[in-house]
């Protein structure tokens, strides 16, 4: 685990939504027109992900003896200087003469996994936030996937921790900036709710042909 004192501590007034990594990884732009431009567009796949959350979040406490489920718990993080909700967080008792209780994360996801690490950081993040409020070490968590409808397992490893801070901190610098990033389409744009609005196509096309003009006047 790192070592607090060498990191920087953000003031509630600073906080960002825990879903603001997720989003950073995704798609930058789409990250700024969230969190800098305060907008919201909601479309099939955004509405079917939200349905999902909601029947998530209203599920009651369980006591299965060694397993306690929580669902919709407050997180917040003064290191990331984050703050949002875990879908579930399973407590497993480890020590049944301590009574100690691990967190283990779980986040639900309407699609199946993706070639990124956007989802694991978002579920880092979680296990980052945990760590800080129980004060016990979160080694794993788990993604559900309602198109695979299966969970896949995911190690809090060195490398996994290390991103989810940086993207932290970059989603902290884009919104101090309150500079929203030029779109760049990709494969991915054509889901998004915001493309109508982003227009990656036609506006990444522009300036294409703006910067192709400006190099053939460099150059005479």
């Amino acid at each position: 685990m790192e070592n607090r004192s060498q990191i920087n501590q953000y003031a509630e007034n600073e906080y960002l939504s825990l879903s603001a990594l997720q989003h950073m990884l995704f798609c930058k732009r789409q990250c700024a027109l969230i969190h800098v431009e305060q907008l919201w567009i909601e479309n099939k796949f955004t509405a079917e992900g939200r349905i999902m959350h909601e029947r998530v979040d209203r599920g009651d406490q369980i006591d299965r003896g060694r397993v306690k489920v929580e669902y919709g718990l407050p997180l917040k993080s003064r290191i990331l200087g984050i703050t949002g909700k875990a879908d579930v967080v399973e407590f497993h008792l480890k020590d049944n003469l301590k009574k100690k209780w691990i967190p283990f994360p779980v986040e639900y996801k309407r699609g199946k996994p993706k070639k990124n690490f956007s989802d694991k950081v978002q579920l880092c993040a979680q296990a980052l936030c945990l760590e800080e409020m129980v004060g016990v070490g979160v080694e794993t968590g788990a993604l559900f996937y309602g198109k695979t409808r299966r969970r896949l397992d995911v190690i809090f490893d060195k490398k996994l921790r290390e991103l989810t801070l940086k993207t932290a901190r970059e989603v902290h610098e884009m919104i101090s900036s309150e500079i929203t990033p030029p779109p760049f389409y990709e494969k991915k744009c054509d889901t998004c709710s915001f493309l109508q609005l982003c227009l990656p196509k036609a506006i990444g096309k522009k300036r294409k042909i703006s910067s192709w003009i400006e190099k053939m006047i460099l150059k005479e």
